[in-house]
């Protein structure tokens, strides 16, 4: 397991298209979410929580998101919703951070939404340190209705973002970074 502080400077976002099998097991994936849940949480609220998307659920998933798919654009051409329908095989694991944020009378609704956030951003952190590649993603489905509703989302809950989970057999690239001359003041 690698040293806090390198994981932290050269964590790197998979492509999907390189996550494969095997997956987390499901010790490993249990431990990325615990830590996933580790977040800021003002007022513990618990303003999040999580839908794992694994195995045949995969599948179910899929074709839940291509009907709403279908049902929103009845012109679309079969190739789409037959993409629709693999859209969660993309990956062996994938988890749906929803967040539930809520009118609160001392903590506003754009906190509770960062700690679900901060929930997608420790999962990455997690899988990585588990040797696992990840990405973190939103897509249409996390801003659709009838798509949220069709994953068992209630209508207050909204899908912060969708965490794509796997084993990669290759060394990622890393991406310029902004020169912190570019990106810091101080005041």
């Amino acid at each position: 397991m690698p040293d806090a502080l390198s994981l932290l400077k050269t964590r790197r976002s998979s492509r999907i298209v390189d996550l494969k099998d095997p997956g987390p097991s499901p010790a490993d994936l249990d431990t990325i979410l615990a830590i996933a849940a580790r977040v800021p949480d003002h007022g513990k609220l618990v303003p999040w929580r999580f839908i794992v998307i694994e195995g045949d659920g995969r599948a179910r998933a899929g074709e839940a998101v291509a009907a709403a798919y279908s049902a929103g654009n009845p012109q679309a051409e079969p190739r789409r919703i037959e993409e629709e329908r693999g859209r969660f095989l993309r990956a062996p694991v994938v988890v749906a951070v929803v967040s539930r944020a809520a009118p609160h009378g001392k903590i506003p609704e754009w906190e509770q939404v960062m700690s679900s956030a901060a929930c997608c951003q420790n999962m990455l952190l997690a899988a990585a340190a588990l040797g696992y590649g990840a990405t973190w993603i939103s897509e249409w489905p996390a801003t659709d209705a009838d798509a949220r509703a069709a994953l068992g989302l209630e209508p207050h809950e909204r899908i912060t973002g969708f965490v794509y989970l796997g084993s990669v057999d290759q060394a990622l690239e890393d991406r310029p970074r902004p020169a912190l001359s570019d990106i810091v003041t101080r005041f």
